[in-house]
């Protein structure tokens, strides 16, 4: 059985965790999806670094919403130099899903971009442990998680 760590933060303005684990667990069955919550973004690579030495994680997502100001940004950042320390620390993937606070003006389309992107990095992370020929594939298609996909450039 493969680990997967997942940790959300409550700063969040929706569930990003739920929609990930739904999307992963909807492509394999062979997962124990351990899952934790902190406060907020620059909290991230200390508790994906704890699931990977202490709980054992093979890949983690780090699931974060930073607001619209600049502090905001650049705590968002500071969690991504964070977490790619930890990655390299660690030798494993952690995929970063943030969706920033103004990516999206109408609250619903920011809900449905959120979780989207969330459920695409859940799948992502099926692949990357299961299934990384998939991802093969799909290079240079131009995917994008949470949007349409911008697709390949023409002359090829």
């Amino acid at each position: 059985m493969r680990r997967v760590g997942v940790v959300d933060t409550t700063f969040a303005r929706a569930d990003l965790a739920t929609a990930a684990i739904t999307a992963l667990q909807e492509h394999a069955t062979h997962v124990r999806v351990v899952r934790r919550t902190v406060p907020g973004i620059k909290d991230l690579p200390v508790a994906c670094k704890k699931l990977i030495e202490e709980e054992g994680a093979e890949l983690v997502l780090a699931l974060g919403m930073p607001g619209p100001n600049p502090i905001d940004k650049q705590c968002a950042h500071e969690a991504t130099l964070g977490l790619q320390q930890v990655q390299l620390a660690t030798n494993t993937h952690i995929l970063e899903v943030f969706v920033h606070a103004d990516e999206e003006s109408d609250e619903r389309k920011l809900r449905a971009l959120a979780l989207g992107r969330a459920r695409e990095h859940g799948i992502n992370a099926y692949r990357l442990l299961f299934r990384p020929a998939e991802l093969t594939k799909l290079a240079g298609s131009g995917q994008r998680e949470g949007h349409a996909d911008a697709g390949p450039l023409a002359g090829g």
